[in-house]
């Protein structure tokens, strides 16, 4: 599969819930119901380690990060068996380089295809540090961005991060999700502006999901869209969504 193109495409992209029991114990078996449903309901991959899936897993206390990486793996991979179904695996990275650095590793090794890069560690740093930070995750694993709200912990980057941001040779596509619209344009604006047409757009905007969806967006003589969705909020109605998406 080649990734680029496969994230082109636009896809529905949930995020996993992490199945619990009644005890707050993981549920391994509901888990891979939960990914088999996805699978079968049309979504064109998964994203695990971040947003439903907790991000409490990388906890020493809980420890379930590689667990659950591990699980879902497996899974996607028995489920599909021999089928030519194009499925990417995502999984979430967060935290300083040396951690963030080390999960990378870690969905490498067991056959994630990209990373959604969580910025929200870096709130006081320069937006130069930062990049630098996202250049080092970019050479364990293909890099999705993700601009994520300040409500829950992002913050916000000026359009000059995001134009060099887009240099970033690594990078497959973003997740947009500022829940701001200003913000939005930023994002598209810079990818559009740094001629990168191999870099796939997807909304996180709860908000505004349809319109960004719909909206054609044009800079530098070049028109965009956002072609998919990488969404918590997906996680639930999946077959729907891909139904409306497809429409």
């Amino acid at each position: 599969m080649n990734i680029r193109e496969h994230l082109l495409e636009g896809h529905v992209i949930p995020a996993l819930p992490l199945a619990l029991t009644r005890q707050r114990r993981w549920d391994e078996r509901r888990q891979k119901a939960l990914l088999r449903y996805y699978m079968d309901a049309g979504a064109g991959g998964i994203a695990v380690g971040v947003h439903s899936t907790q991000f409490a897993i990388r906890d020493k206390s809980i420890n379930l990060f590689n667990p659950v990486l591990e699980l879902a793996s497996k899974e996607i991979t028995s489920w599909f068996g021999n089928k030519n179904k194009p499925f990417i695996k995502i999984a979430g990275i967060c935290g300083k380089t040396r951690q963030a650095v080390r999960e990378a590793e870690l969905a490498t090794r067991l056959s994630f295809q990209a990373g959604l890069l969580s910025l929200s560690a870096w709130q006081k740093e320069s937006e130069k540090e930062i990049l630098e930070h996202c250049r080092n995750v970019a050479r364990e694993i293909p890099l999705l961005g993700f601009y994520l709200q300040t409500a829950v912990g992002g913050r916000t980057f000026s359009y000059s991060f995001w134009r060099k941001f887009a240099e970033i040779p690594e990078l497959v596509g973003i997740k947009i999700a500022p829940f701001n619209r200003y913000q939005t344009l930023d994002v598209v604006r810079a990818v559009c502006e740094a001629d990168r047409g191999d870099v796939a757009l997807y909304t996180g905007n709860d908000d505004h999901i349809i319109l960004d969806l719909l909206t054609p967006f044009q800079f530098a003589g070049k028109t965009r869209h956002i072609v998919g969705g990488l969404l918590g909020q997906w996680g639930v109605g999946t077959q729907k969504a891909v139904q409306m998406l497809q429409a």
